[in-house]
């Protein structure tokens, strides 16, 4: 049986039906395969230093950082599912993302990106108010429904003014990778017809690209979405197996591959999944596939260009592009004290889409780094109830808190983190081991120090040398501060180029030692005076 809109079970009549010449252009096929633009796994990995999904706990205004509604703008929440088996969760949040993914190659149309709307994933609260917080114009809504091998969505496109519905669809078919995607394409079609907006052929072309044959691959990249949702050190190594299985079902499956290189940088950033050589060798090759897939492709492109800078300190390279937007050139702009070019852009960005609910926090450290320490602490404690449960939120509250000498906020947000989540890479043993020598627990500060040595002894990633130099620079221990920085430059850890502006390091930056190893990482400007 065949996929089809269901009008027949139209909850709400459709208003207006598409022109002959709508119709005639859905049957024309294109023979140009243009790349859609991933928004789950890709925007996870790129957004370094922020969370990936944003699950806050409370409706909390966000007034400061949301605009009014304006034209040709659209937040399509997460689809409930009404399966029955909360099991399949990821699917309909698969779903949801994958038409918003087809809705962003709608030039003219503004689409919020899926973490800026799951929090309104178990919301009772009307679309009208949705739309108002979000700064968006229309609202659309769905659930999605699996039996067997039966598949269907039910969708309500509404007006954010008025509250009124003046769009509905039934869309059913089989769980099969051809009717799922024209299924997808067909709902972002007909959300650009009900907003007037005329598609030319490239858009329509990238729209209904499909990116696998393959059933079973889609399922397993869907789950690894999922499973990197959650942010978590065992959801990293669940979705790690999910993506290598996609692959192996279908080679070309460029999404997979992306999504699985980007996982392998972060991770061998930050999580101690496996060490930072075999990350960026993997990463690379992953990417390299991407690229034999698609040469053109902006999301293998751009790992690549943060892999060399991350894992190769390939400044160079870096500093040609570091203007452009991506939340890894921000972090090299505060790497390399840009404070003011950064705030700018930051700025600009949070006007252009002031949904992107980290950018304040970019912005927090930019204004920490300007030494606008007021300002900087002002944007942590409005975030906090937003992000409170958040664990990359948590780290960085945590973080900032501690290098601004708010020692019982940062410990407030460790034992926050300490608590929620079983992780505990060398950040956060860094943290538990400075508040403990603080608070003279010497048995404490003794374990967590002994843990973050077995992590280098192991050679795990997580730059674990790189923090127990901060832990001694903190405490004035200089030799021992110098001789595991020196340890850290030998391992090549990621942590490294925070050397320029990393706080808790100006009491070394006089000493001849620092100079030099400043000079081997290899910054392209002089180092910053004590």
């Amino acid at each position: 049986s065949e996929y089809v809109a269901d009008t027949s079970k139209n909850p709400s009549p459709v208003v207006r039906t598409k022109d002959k010449i709508n119709l005639l252009r859905r049957k024309l096929s294109f023979t140009r395969r243009w790349v859609v633009v991933l928004s789950i796994g890709i925007g996870v990995i790129i957004t370094w230093a922020t969370s990936y999904y944003i699950n806050t706990k409370t409706d909390t205004e966000i007034s400061n950082f949301v605009n009014l509604s304006e034209a040709n703008s659209i937040a399509v929440l997460p689809f409930k599912n009404w399966s029955g088996d909360p099991d399949l969760e990821y699917i309909s949040d698969g779903m949801t993302d994958a038409i918003i993914t087809r809705l962003n190659l709608v030039q003219t149309l503004k689409v919020l990106p899926f973490n800026s709307v799951l929090k309104y994933k178990s919301s009772d609260q009307d679309a009208s108010n949705i739309a108002r917080k979000l700064g968006v114009q229309n609202i659309l809504q769905g659930n999605f429904q699996i039996s067997g091998d039966q598949v269907k969505i039910t969708l309500h496109l509404i007006d954010g003014a008025s509250n009124r519905n003046y769009w509905s669809e039934v869309y059913t078919g089989k769980w099969k990778t051809d009717e799922i995607f024209t299924m997808q394409s067909d709902v972002a079609e007909a959300v650009a017809d009900q907003l007037n907006i005329e598609l030319n052929d490239l858009a329509l072309s990238s729209i209904r690209r499909n990116p696998t044959a393959n059933k079973e691959a889609y399922v397993c990249w869907l789950q690894g979405n999922y499973q990197m949702s959650r942010y978590t050190l065992k959801g990293f190594q669940n979705a790690l197996n999910l993506y290598q299985r996609a692959i192996s079902l279908d080679s070309r499956f460029l999404e997979a591959h992306i999504n699985l290189a980007y996982l392998y940088l972060f991770g061998g950033a930050s999580w101690g999944l496996y060490t930072e050589q075999e990350a960026w060798a993997n990463a690379k090759q992953h990417l390299m596939n991407a690229l034999e897939v698609d040469s053109t492709n902006i999301n293998a492109k751009r790992g690549l260009n943060d892999g060399l800078y991350l894992y190769e300190w390939d400044f160079i390279n870096m500093e040609k592009n570091y203007q452009d937007y991506s939340n890894i050139t921000w972090t090299y702009s505060l790497q390399t004290g840009k404070f003011e070019g950064l705030l700018t852009q930051i700025d600009e960005a949070m006007e252009r889409d002031p949904n992107a609910y980290f950018n304040p926090l970019f912005k927090m450290q930019t204004l920490f780094y300007l030494d606008r320490i007021e300002e900087a602490r002002e944007i942590l404690e409005q975030t906090e109830s937003l992000f409170d449960d958040q664990i990359m939120y948590l780290r960085l509250a945590s973080r900032y808190y501690y290098y601004m000498g708010e020692f019982e906020k940062s410990k407030e947000q460790l034992n926050k983190l300490l608590n929620k989540f079983p992780d505990r890479p060398p950040l956060v043993l860094w943290l538990g081991a400075s508040h403990a020598e603080r608070d003279g627990n010497e048995e404490l500060t003794k374990q967590y120090l002994d843990d973050l040595e077995k992590r280098y002894e192991a050679n795990e990633s997580g730059s674990p040398a790189w923090f127990t130099a901060l832990y001694y620079s903190g405490v004035g221990d200089h030799e021992n501060a110098f001789l595991w920085l020196e340890r850290s430059y030998d391992r090549h850890e990621v942590e490294m180029i925070w050397l320029r502006e990393q706080p808790l390091l100006r009491p070394l930056r006089s000493d001849p030692r620092y100079v030099e190893l400043y000079h081997k990482v290899g910054f392209p400007m002089p180092p910053r005076p004590n």
